[in-house]
């Protein structure tokens, strides 16, 4: 509640208060904002929403969110089948893409592993993960490219334990020092990995 302020603002400010990572003070910085800003801007904002709402979906092949069904980058016949990328999101996704080294196909889980927080194998979409590799056209080799935090590492186990026996090549992503990072400040745990990920120079 913000004391003496309209109804309409309190109710604004309360409902941009539920997205994640803005607090109250956030959220009443951007009600302020669409207060002031042109005329129609909020009615803008209002159908960009709207129009994301009931238009974006998930893909039924790889569950990134698209408007079409198949996505555009499993609709295309350049990209390798053979190849499927796992990511824990669709940010994560998109970063790969900007790189324009992948050029296989993606599988997004929408999260990770984190008993901790009630998020199961049942909460992501491994059951569709699972679905492909079923699937006549299955792919060859499935890279798994979690974060490499507790959470992404547990993911990336227990997909692999879950893949192997179904015949498909499980890789992981390398990691290890960042470019311009200095090995005197990188954990021990980034070291060790940094050295068993090595290859030929």
């Amino acid at each position: 509640m913000i004391p003496g302020a309209p109804e309409p603002l309190q109710r604004l400010v309360a409902e941009l208060g539920k997205l994640p990572g803005v607090g109250e003070r956030s959220a009443l910085r951007l009600a302020f904002h669409i207060l002031r800003a042109k005329d129609g801007y909020a009615g803008t904002l209002a159908d960009a929403i709207r129009g994301a709402v009931e238009r974006v979906r998930l893909c039924s092949v790889c569950c990134a969110l698209t408007e079409a069904d198949p996505c555009a980058l499993c609709a295309d016949p350049r990209r390798d089948a053979s190849l499927v990328c796992v990511v824990e999101g669709v940010a994560d996704m998109l970063a790969v893409e900007r790189t324009r080294e992948f050029r296989g196909r993606y599988h997004v889980l929408h999260g990770a592993l984190s008993p901790l927080d009630g998020v199961g194998p049942e909460q992501l979409r491994v059951k569709e993960l699972l679905a492909r590799i079923g699937a006549p056209d299955a792919p060859r080799e499935v890279i798994l490219a979690t974060n490499p935090d507790i959470e992404g590492e547990a993911t990336a186990l227990y997909l692999t334990r879950l893949l192997r026996p179904a015949g498909v090549r499980v890789t992981r992503i390398a990691q290890g020092i960042p470019m311009g990072g200095d090995l005197e400040y990188a954990d021990q745990a980034t070291l060790i990995r940094a050295l068993s990920s090595r290859r030929d120079a």
